[in-house]
């Protein structure tokens, strides 16, 4: 599972309980009772990035999982981006899945939306120790970003995208 047993999913699992998609605030293990409701986490580069900075190289390989997952989640509702680089591939993989993307390419920003035939995505800082040791993405901040994406997805799922960092 992605972010078990560390800062990041400290901070997303935490958050993803307080908005009711998860049954406890930790992950420590894989098999550790951690459950997901009407939520999917998956990656646009399934590697730790060297410098945590993926490569073109390493998100193209990475490609057609995130295609995979996305076409097998048909009641899909919200896109979670964790991270610029999240939000670039989701963009790039509804282009491709001939979903109609906004013309001049959305910008990613922490809060940031777009809705795309019947979906919304939406942009958050990635819960990574340089945005939260420095104070550019806090809890309330987060908080808020899946507040906002369990209320536009309704009775829908939510996946959240993003690097394995």
């Amino acid at each position: 599972r992605m972010f078990t047993g560390d800062r990041s999913g400290e901070w997303l699992f935490g958050a993803l309980h307080r908005a009711g998609l998860a049954n406890r605030p930790d992950s420590e293990w894989r098999d550790d009772g951690l459950a997901l409701t009407n939520a999917w986490l998956t990656a646009a580069v399934r590697s730790v990035p060297t410098a945590n900075k993926p490569t073109s190289a390493e998100r193209n390989t990475c490609r057609p999982f995130l295609e995979r997952e996305m076409r097998a989640l048909p009641d899909l509702r919200a896109v979670v981006a964790l991270g610029g680089f999240a939000w670039d591939a989701t963009l790039r993989v509804l282009r491709d899945l001939d979903h109609r993307i906004p013309s001049p390419k959305p910008k990613f920003g922490h809060g940031a939306e777009v809705e795309i035939d019947g979906f919304t995505l939406i942009g958050s800082y990635h819960p990574s120790q340089q945005n939260t040791f420095t104070g550019r993405l806090t809890r309330e901040m987060f908080d808020e970003v899946w507040a906002r994406a369990v209320a536009v997805a309704g009775r829908g799922r939510i996946s959240a995208s993003g690097t394995d960092r």
